[in-house]
């Protein structure tokens, strides 16, 4: 493979969790791996709670937005290395056929949005699933990516995907 690896993270509605790995892949992977982040059915926002718990870090939040996964098909589109699905509700759905072929995954990351109580309660969920990620992703850029082929890339990263973590004080 190549010097900079592309990462698509593909979540249903990319305001939140695929927002947050684009973001943590970006500051992170630095000239080595660059991540995008799309929606099967993109909402055309990002939840305030996705960019505050990045903005909390010291993550840079300017450029993202919410966008769908057809972005990341067309001729014109960059071609990704890797894709990787963060929602179950995506995992399960009929992905388009990307091109070049990327090496696919599936991470299962808490919907922060569907935690109900108070504005702590509801933080605390997406600072959760930024720190499961952030975990996810570090493990990531650490992998050797040219001593490996597609079917140890394939496992490994699904070994990345089953990697408990994430805890909120952290």
């Amino acid at each position: 493979m190549k010097g900079q690896y592309n990462v698509l993270f593909v979540c249903t509605g990319n305001s939140a969790r695929s927002i947050l790995a684009e973001a943590i892949t970006n500051h992170f992977g630095r000239d080595r791996f660059r991540g995008y982040s799309a929606g099967s059915a993109a909402k055309g926002f990002i939840y305030p709670q996705t960019l505050q718990v990045l903005k909390a870090v010291d993550l840079p939040v300017e450029g993202l937005r919410s966008k769908s996964w057809g972005e990341f098909i067309t001729p014109d589109a960059p071609v990704m290395d890797f894709v990787i699905t963060v929602c179950d509700q995506a995992a399960g759905e009929a992905c388009p056929a990307w091109p070049g072929a990327p090496v696919t995954a599936h991470w299962s990351i808490p919907d922060p949005a569907k935690a109900e109580g108070d504005e702590a309660k509801v933080y605390k969920a997406f600072l959760l699933a930024r720190n499961l990620l952030q975990q996810r992703i570090s493990l990531l850029l650490n992998l050797n990516v040219t001593a490996l082929d597609r079917l140890a890339l394939s496992s490994q990263l699904a070994a990345i995907g089953k990697t408990p973590g994430g805890n909120p004080s952290d």
